[in-house]
């Protein structure tokens, strides 16, 4: 990540030496959404739970990045649960694309990785949903408070992983731990 930033730096120094003419060659321009990931990267880096950790398989990419979080309470404690996110082009005006990649017996994630957090959708009825003003941050917060404080089974995407729940809270925990011990070590 921080070459990306001084590739930046040094791509703006040799074009404040260009004339008009020779500046406005494309392969030198930089995205507003790399911009603004330059920016939200350090932020994040400064304010990640304690719970999560952020990796880049390629640091001058920083639009595609991987979170593991290891809840230290609840019912998923002991699990390392893995996330995909990526940044499209299109962002700020539209939210990050994240998967998760360990298979969890969870209300809002899908045994496929799709996850229900209404920061993720785009347009949202009850105004909770991605606006230009939330940031990776924003992200990174809601996906570890899954595990926790917005773990939701009134609503749930996994509806028999919710079901499963209010039926039998015991055998949900051991479900759950089942799936710990097999897909999140």
């Amino acid at each position: 990540m921080l070459t990306l930033a001084s590739k930046l730096k040094r791509e703006e120094g040799m074009r404040g030496g260009r004339t008009l003419a020779g500046s406005n060659d494309a392969a030198h321009r930089v995205s507003i959404r790399d911009r603004l990931l330059i920016k939200e990267v350090a932020e994040l880096d400064a304010n990640l739970p304690n719970t999560c950790k952020v990796t880049f398989p390629d640091e001058n990419k920083l639009c595609h990045f991987q979170l593991a979080i290891s809840p230290d309470e609840g019912y998923y404690l002991g699990g390392k649960f893995q996330f995909e996110i990526e940044v499209p082009e299109a962002y700020n005006m539209v939210p990050p694309k994240v998967k998760c990649l360990t298979r969890i017996w969870h209300p809002n994630i899908a045994e496929t990785g799709e996850i229900c957090l209404s920061l993720l959708r785009e347009h949202s009825i009850d105004g909770t949903g991605w606006a230009p003003t939330r940031t990776l941050q924003d992200v990174v917060w809601g996906l570890n408070s899954l595990f926790t404080d917005l773990l939701n089974f009134d609503d749930p995407l996994n509806i028999d992983a919710a079901e499963h729940h209010l039926r039998d809270k015991e055998d949900f925990r051991n479900k759950v731990q089942d799936f710990i011990k097999n897909y999140a070590r």
